[in-house]
């Protein structure tokens, strides 16, 4: 069990150093020695867990989308809006989905599958719509996939512009005015009435999670 502990806790520091390098270099100019040197570990170790720096990419693309999820909500254009006003949160907090934002809109990312991250994002955004939908939250001229690919590139859009003129820090700001001016030809205003999607909504969610998530117990010494 120690062993397989250790070959876990060396995976997370190699991805979070790829993911720095990443975040810092883009794909094409970021080097497996750099990544070795940020991590700290040997080259044997790093390509025991990943063979290439293709699969160092995907694997910091997969791992923004391993974080948990938003609770359930009652109404589920609320839970639309938690969802991507956290997502909005953690891209302006945690590294790993910064890097994996950056490695997914890198046009120079020659040979690299960046389509992965729109396609689970569509797939999540799909289904709550859907479940809005049944609910009768949506209004009946609404066709869900085409909201949700919608919905999934203006965030790819905005957080772009964001991240170009001021580096983030007025993303929540953005993504705020993106879903005010988008749902209301979504939801209707009924719904709307309802619902929270102010700028601050997405620490607001990324602090319940935090209360609500089972803490480990203190070791004893």
């Amino acid at each position: 069990m120690a062993k397989q502990d250790r070959a876990i806790r060396t995976r997370r520091v190699i991805l979070a150093a790829a993911a720095k390098v990443f975040e810092a270099r883009g794909f094409q100019a970021a080097t497996i020695n750099e990544i070795l040197r940020e991590a700290g570990v040997t080259k044997g170790a790093l390509y025991f867990h990943f063979p290439s720096k293709e699969h160092l990419a995907q694997g910091v693309l997969l791992e923004q989308d391993q974080q948990g999820g938003v609770q359930d909500q009652a109404c589920k254009v609320q839970e639309f809006i938690d969802t991507v006003m956290l997502h909005a949160y953690r891209l302006q907090t945690d590294p790993m989905v910064r890097a994996g934002v950056r490695l997914s809109l890198d046009q120079q990312a020659h040979g690299l599958d960046r389509s992965g991250p729109f396609v689970r994002w569509s797939q999540i955004v799909r289904k709550l719509l859907s479940e809005a939908y049944e609910q009768g939250e949506l209004l009946p001229q609404v066709v869900v996939t085409e909201t949700a690919d919608v919905a999934v590139g203006a965030f790819a859009g905005v957080q772009a512009m964001s991240q170009a003129m001021c580096d983030h820090n007025d993303l929540l700001v953005r993504v705020s005015a993106m879903l005010r001016h988008l749902l209301p030809s979504v939801a209707h205003p009924s719904v709307l009435t309802t619902v929270e999607m102010g700028a601050d909504r997405g620490e607001a969610v990324a602090r319940s999670l935090e209360w609500s998530e089972p803490r480990e117990p203190a070791e004893v010494s």
